[in-house]
């Protein structure tokens, strides 16, 4: 019974890892869609440049908040 105990403990940290991992799926995803559909609206608007990329910049600071959490929850689990 040690024994399971024992290598459950061990292969704790690299599930923290894997679940890390996962959790910057979603973050990579949302910004390969954001960047993708600013750049959509920058090519239909030219215009709109400036303001289509900051609002850009203040989505992506927002979408990579997730992959911070995502990490800060690794390490806490």
């Amino acid at each position: 019974m040690n024994d399971i105990i024992l290598m459950a403990a061990d292969q704790t940290p690299s599930l923290g890892a894997i679940g890390y991992g996962i959790a910057t799926l979603g973050p990579g995803v949302g910004i390969g869609i954001l960047v993708g559909k600013a750049l959509e609206g920058m090519a239909r608007q030219p215009e709109m440049a400036g303001n289509l990329r900051t609002t850009m910049f203040i989505g992506i600071a927002f979408v990579e908040a997730l992959a911070l959490i995502g990490l800060a929850a690794g390490f806490m689990f």
